[in-house]
């Protein structure tokens, strides 16, 4: 497969005014201009896809309609559950395999903790292996960590959490050097120094990337570290399904869910790092997803039984580069690195209609504008929109080659589809990607709950309302680490268990039954229903 006939010919569009296109700076919105087009167009500003939760910590807020549901939703096991027995017991139980939990592995390790790492699927399974661009930190003479502060801040429309947002750009100096220790292969020039370039919203050059293998490359080295270290245990194919406190209101361990034998068990901790990672694949108001196969919102629902306090769940990224064509790769992504190379978007027109930097909410939602008010989309054969993001402009502006070296996963991508990105340009359009919220922590990672730790994705407040790029391996490094930190420590001044129990589900399902909640609903769903409907 490769473009129609008629795409190429509208691609003759394109190759006329990339000249112009090259030589013409396209100015950033203004604050008043931003503000605009995310109300007109991103999908959080539309009313319909959002209601009110009826129960728990966060009644009267609001989350999409798809989230809603699961966190209303009737356990899995009921509170007579048999916790007499643990079939293990650990000091530090992690529940997810992707770069949190495996941060917090290694640093509660660290720490002295015996830990047990449980994860959904393989470890390693996760939104941190998909992740493509890089990984920001203010590293160099002309950055600092302030600037990279206000930077985080302002993307995230002044509602971050700012003690959050210090740990964060704090840290991550530190977190460049611990990964680069532990092996992973940043990208250097010649004489060893980092590259590093701009991701969206960013005021200074910060991104430290490996090609556009960033994630993958930063995974496949915490798991390797996670595997040779002693008193680390990891089970696979095991997730969480509930946690459990004990009768004081203190974490005692979760009960987990083998995928293969298909039973429930106990494991008993004196402390939990919750790392799931976020919800793509509930598809919110029909979104395609980045997302790995298993992030399904189960951190949330977990939490927020046990009393967590939902942060700015009414907020959702969407990547505003998810390839739109061909439909065997809807929704994948296409990273942001593309555009701080010098590819721009470009309407039906051949005219490029937004500076390609902008902050991703803004970014996206420019993107539906072009095709829902001004029908200035690419038609494609099955009708989903689409804009051209002008990646041969790379080459003009980087040099031959650029594309191949720089972009290598991009490259493969689209090349099973005989679509040589080099000399082609690629149809994308948004992509459900981030889960901006969360469950609120504080800086070190510490919920109301005693015992409960979250690091990465599932927690609420750094971000605010949106993301920038390269932020997220860096929180699931920076709160990952803290997190494993803080549980050890916890542990490490001695905790005392009382009686395990599941009393806060009798306390749960008597508050769905006031509100008139009939359990037809059972989460968390740990894997999405892809059945075909009717």
């Amino acid at each position: 497969m490769t473009y129609t006939p008629e795409m190429l010919e509208l691609i003759k569009v394109v190759e006329a005014t990339r000249p112009q296109r090259m030589h013409q700076k396209f100015p950033s919105m203004s604050l008043e201009e931003r503000d605009k087009v995310l109300h007109g167009f991103h999908p959080d500003f539309l009313p319909e896809g959002f209601r009110k939760v009826r129960v728990g910590p966060g009644k009267g807020g609001e989350m999409p309609n798809e989230l809603a549901d699961l966190v209303e939703g009737r356990p899995l096991i009921g509170p007579d559950f048999d916790l007499s027995n643990p079939d293990f017991e650990t000091d530090v139980l992690v529940i997810g395999g992707g770069g949190a939990g495996a941060s917090a592995a290694l640093l509660a390790q660290e720490g002295g903790a015996k830990v047990t790492l449980v994860t959904k699927l393989r470890f390693g399974d996760a939104n941190t292996m998909m992740a493509q661009g890089g990984i920001q930190a203010a590293d160099r003479p002309e950055d600092s960590p302030p600037i990279h502060y206000l930077d985080v801040i302002g993307g995230g429309h002044f509602d971050n959490l700012p003690e959050l947002v210090e740990a964060l750009v704090n840290d991550a100096p530190v977190v460049i050097q611990w990964l680069e220790n532990l092996g992973v292969m940043f990208d250097k020039t010649p004489d060893g120094t980092m590259m590093e370039e701009h991701g969206g919203g960013t005021s200074r050059k910060r991104m430290h990337s490996s090609r556009d293998y960033s994630g993958a490359e930063i995974m496949r080295t915490l798991r390797d570290e996670v595997r040779n270290r002693p008193n680390v245990e990891v089970i696979e194919f095991c997730p969480a399904v509930e946690l459990v406190l004990d009768e004081s209101g203190k974490i005692a361990g979760a009960v987990l869910y083998n995928l293969e034998t298909e039973r429930y068990f106990f494991a008993k901790a004196k402390a939990v790092v919750l790392a799931t990672g976020g919800g793509g694949r509930l598809h919110y108001q029909g979104f395609p997803t980045t997302n790995h196969y298993g992030a399904t919102a189960d951190g949330i629902v977990m939490a927020y039984r046990v009393g967590g306090e939902p942060l700015f769940l009414d907020t959702m990224q969407y990547h505003p580069t998810g390839a739109a064509y061909p439909e065997q790769i809807l929704g994948q992504l296409v990273t942001e690195k593309v555009r701080g190379l010098g590819a721009q978007p470009v309407n039906l027109k051949g005219e490029q209609f937004v500076y390609p930097l902008e902050p991703r909410d803004v970014e996206a939602a420019a993107f539906i504008r072009e095709c829902k008010e001004r029908n200035l989309g690419i038609p494609t054969p099955t009708g989903q929109p689409a804009v051209w993001l002008d990646s041969p402009l790379i080459e003009m502006i980087q040099g031959p080659g650029t594309v191949e070296k720089a972009l290598p996963a991009m490259v493969r991508q689209f090349k099973r589809f005989n679509i040589d990105i080099a000399k082609l340009p690629m149809l994308v359009y948004p992509t459900l990607h981030y889960q901006n919220g969360g469950i609120r922590i504080d800086a070190d990672c510490r919920t109301k709950i005693p015992g409960l730790f979250i690091g990465g994705e599932v927690s609420g407040g750094v971000h605010g309302r949106n993301r920038l790029m390269g932020n997220s391996l860096l929180d699931v490094c920076v709160f990952g680490r803290r997190a494993g930190k803080t549980a050890a420590d916890y542990i490490g001044q001695g905790v005392t268990l009382s009686k395990p129990t599941l009393q806060h589900l009798v306390i749960w399902n008597k508050e769905l039954d006031e509100a008139g909640i009939n359990g037809a609903v059972q989460s968390p769903i740990l894997l999405p229903n892809y059945t075909r409907k009717g």
